[in-house]
């Protein structure tokens, strides 16, 4: 059994005409008007239900929840062997990553989504459904990962890393996990595992979640968005710097006060791809992370110290 839950984004959308690629109105069709669209999937044994129904750049942390709730109460079906998400792409590294780390499956769980409506004249939301349902049944598969334009990523390397092209996203440091070709899927990398945080940790109403904002360094970046920020209440802040996390000299300092103000703060880096590096006099260290990935660590830590 493969359960799959919806949750609106593209490859739910509708366009007026088939020649409108990108005015389309998301979150459009079901979780079962998507299956229907992939009569190939007809002979699988398959669940359906719809989590949500939303336009992924409008994602939130109660839809986090309600989402992190609904597949593990899947996975604890013995009969259930794997789950599929459809989701927008906007948001989908940063659904992929909260859920890696709240939940770390041992069953696979495989995001799926779309960058053209499924009204275009060649959609890509069915076979990317279609790859995704093969990826949950794979023998071996596991943890949280996303199948996408005939490729597996995992939650902690993937990256939207174009607006436009169907094979909008990439596996940053190149750690690609398997690929999906002719209905088969071959693994060319290591299935994403780790430990479980659990529900418990995301247990607290969303509207009490700690706020953790992203700022970005730029030339003439002199702080007042942190101190901004900083006035308006906030419990953390990642800075998106450039480079190996470098910031300005005004960027660095407002930072400084807000952290020794009581707000928590960690550098990442605006770059594509590569580590930020842990080093004597900065501010702490993001990792290899994603400014928007780094955020969701700091409020998942944050969460477990109130």
């Amino acid at each position: 059994m493969i359960v799959i839950l919806g949750t609106g984004g593209t490859i739910a959308g509708t366009a007026k005409t088939a020649s409108d690629g990108v005015g389309y109105t998301a979150a459009q069709l079901s979780v079962g008007d998507l299956l229907a669209a992939v009569p190939a999937l007809s002979g699988q044994k398959l669940e359906a239900h719809q989590v949500a129904q939303l336009d992924s750049k409008d994602m939130d942390f109660a839809t986090w929840q309600k989402l992190a709730v609904a597949v593990q109460q899947q996975l604890d079906r013995p009969e259930v062997a794997g789950i599929v998400i459809t989701h927008g792409t906007d948001t989908l590294e940063e659904t992929a990553y909260f859920l890696h780390r709240v939940l770390a499956p041992a069953k696979p769980v495989v995001l799926t989504a779309a960058m053209r409506p499924a009204t275009a004249l060649a959609p890509d939301g069915p076979q990317n459904l279609f790859d995704a349902v093969q990826v949950a049944a794979a023998e071996g598969a596991r943890g949280v990962v996303l199948a996408f334009a005939g490729r597996v990523h995992d939650a902690v390397q993937v990256r939207k890393t174009h607006s436009y092209r169907v094979d909008a996203f990439e596996s940053v440091d190149g750690a690609l996990v398997a690929r999906v070709e002719e209905g088969g899927v071959r693994t060319v990398g290591r299935w994403p595992t780790g430990e479980a945080l659990g529900l418990a940790r995301i247990a607290a109403p969303a509207e009490r979640w700690p706020r953790v904002e992203i700022v970005m360094n730029h030339a003439g970046a002199d702080g007042s968005v942190v101190r901004a920020l900083w006035a308006g209440g906030i419990d953390g802040l990642v800075a998106a710097g450039t480079g190996n996390g470098t910031l300005s000299r005004g960027l660095d300092a407002a930072l400084r006060e807000a952290q020794a103000g009581g707000v928590r703060v960690v550098r990442s880096t605006r770059c594509d791809a590569g580590p930020v590096m842990e080093l004597a006099g900065l501010l702490p260290s993001a990792g290899a992370l994603s400014p928007v990935k780094a955020r969701i660590e700091l409020i998942l830590t944050l969460l477990a110290e109130a």
